[in-house]
């Protein structure tokens, strides 16, 4: 069965599904549960596909891999899609995150921690929402990206299309990275980063070397480097390395990461439980398949839930954020959250 029809035939039925491409790939892949059970992760353990939130202190949910039908197929996407949904977007956040900056940067100067990442949620109201439609426009237009659709009766309905690898694990070596500061893209890769982007991006690449170092061995780093991500640019350096413990231990280590939460961790993350004044939910949680048996290797692929949205009916929940550090000028932060917004109303 074509699996967007399988989506549809799923969603109907309410039971809980997923379905994915990985970046620079044609394959797209589904994982249909057969029950509408809550199943949750234990310790990150099962094989499936997992679903967390960005507060670690609250339980991942997994489509277990033995609960679940497997397809996956060949997609070719062409531009030919239906523009009928209209929507009008809320507007009133602008001061709200401005302000929300602001006293981000004075707790960075009091010298309450480096960095923290702030974000915020735009609700957008639309008119003849299509599933089927908006996840292909996604699929067509970041084939880069990891683009997801995931649904669960009790939870909800989320798709997203980001840049940001968590972790890829096969057997005892992975490979994670370092990804912060945003550009808008403008036809080329060769920018000019300022001092507080590249600072910000030094932050996240030795905070994760340095938390790695405790439990990994033969850690590397690649050269930083610009990559592109839908209408945005940012640095990135990808580390690699052996693992000398379990999976639980690395994911655990690395999630939440300073570019979603902030540096030191505690601290940032105390900041934004405190001041963002909204739950994040899954939005900058992460998600993937996880410990999957291939050909005698056990591996998981997990991706940062970045640029993602929620569906409640017709009203959309987007999810956007930036990194603040003692140099960030709140107009541009959020002018920076704007910019990300553009990759889901894309699509809409």
């Amino acid at each position: 069965m074509n699996i967007f029809l399988k989506i549809e035939e799923t969603l109907q039925k309410q039971l809980p599904f997923v379905a994915y491409r990985k970046p620079n790939t044609s394959v797209l892949k589904g994982r249909f549960q057969k029950n509408n059970n809550l199943i949750t992760s234990i310790n990150y353990s099962e094989s499936g596909f997992i679903f967390a939130p960005f507060d670690s202190s609250e339980k991942a949910i997994i489509i277990p891999e033995e609960q679940s039908d497997f397809y996956q197929e060949e997609i070719t996407l062409n531009n030919n899609f239906i523009d009928d949904a209209t929507y009008t977007a809320d507007s009133s956040s602008e001061e709200n995150h401005i302000q929300l900056v602001k006293k981000g940067v004075k707790a960075i100067k009091n010298k309450l921690f480096k960095k923290v990442v702030l974000s915020r949620k735009e609700k957008v109201e639309v008119s003849n929402f299509n599933l089927i439609q908006t996840f292909q426009k996604l699929l067509y237009n970041y084939p880069t990206a990891f683009v997801y659709v995931w649904y669960h009766p009790k939870v909800g309905l989320w798709l997203g299309a980001t840049p940001e690898i968590l972790v890829s694990i096969q057997n005892n070596q992975f490979t994670t990275m370092s990804l912060a500061g945003t550009q808008i893209y403008n036809g080329t890769t060769n920018v000019i980063w300022q001092p507080k982007e590249i600072e910000e991006q030094q932050f996240v690449t030795d905070y994760i070397i340095d938390r790695l170092s405790e439990i990994c061995s033969e850690i590397t780093t690649s050269e930083t480097e610009t990559i592109k991500a839908g209408n945005l640019l940012h640095i990135r350096t990808v580390i690699h390395g052996n693992l000398t413990t379990d999976c639980s231990t690395l994911i655990n280590t690395l999630h939440p990461t300073p570019a979603v939460c902030g540096l030191p961790l505690m601290a940032s993350k105390q900041f934004i439980t405190n001041n963002e004044n909204y739950s994040r939910n899954f939005y900058t949680g992460f998600l993937g398949e996880l410990n999957l048996n291939t050909n005698k290797t056990i591996s998981s692929e997990l991706f940062v839930n970045l640029r993602c949205m929620e569906v409640e009916n017709n009203t959309i929940s987007i999810y956007v954020g930036g990194g603040i550090t003692k140099d960030s000028d709140p107009t541009k932060e959020w002018e920076e959250t704007t910019a990300k917004t553009i990759t889901m109303k894309k699509v809409l």
